[in-house]
């Protein structure tokens, strides 16, 4: 509900979830709380999603793939967006410290030949983030793993088809 309506209301979200809202006021004493237990636990998902990756010890093929499966996976789970959460400095430390992360991968990947080196620093990182969101979305009718599949290999490999000169 969230993720289709950012500022649903308390009532609500309590009328989607079929409680009253006294309900969602016990468990959380403000909207806020209740925004930072959606974005934590996100974030737990993230998390997860990196560490199942290894980007540090797997093969960085096999590590990119992972990730990006792990991470559409998030965003279908989770489809709440992520710049509200940098608003809380806690998230917005945790969410730096997964970015250094891959980021760290990124450059592996690129030492390692997967990834071209003439590209501008980040650029990877800034279009991997948006393709990974709409394969989330657009691509529904197939599984995490198969949107990987096409998330990877438009990142390897282009959508055009002419050949390098």
């Amino acid at each position: 509900m969230l993720a289709d309506d950012p500022s649903a209301t308390i009532a609500a979200i309590a009328a989607a979830a079929g409680v009253d809202r006294r309900t969602v006021y016990r468990r959380f004493a403000s909207r806020e709380d209740l925004m930072a237990a959606v974005y934590t636990a996100r974030y737990d998902a993230v998390e997860e999603a990196i560490e199942g990756a290894r980007l540090r010890e797997a093969p960085v093929a096999v590590a990119l793939h992972r990730y990006v499966e792990g991470i559409i996976a998030v965003n279908r789970t989770w489809p709440v967006e992520t710049s509200r959460m940098l608003r809380e400095a806690t998230l917005r430390e945790r969410r730096g410290r997964l970015i250094d992360e891959v980021d760290a991968f990124l450059r592996r990947a690129t030492d390692e030949g997967l990834l071209r080196s003439d590209l501008p620093p980040g650029w990877v990182a800034t279009v991997l983030s948006p393709l990974m969101e709409h394969a989330a979305e657009d691509l529904s009718e197939l599984s995490a793993a198969q949107a990987a599949d096409v998330v990877v290999d438009t990142l390897l490999r282009g959508a055009g088809t002419l050949q390098a000169r």
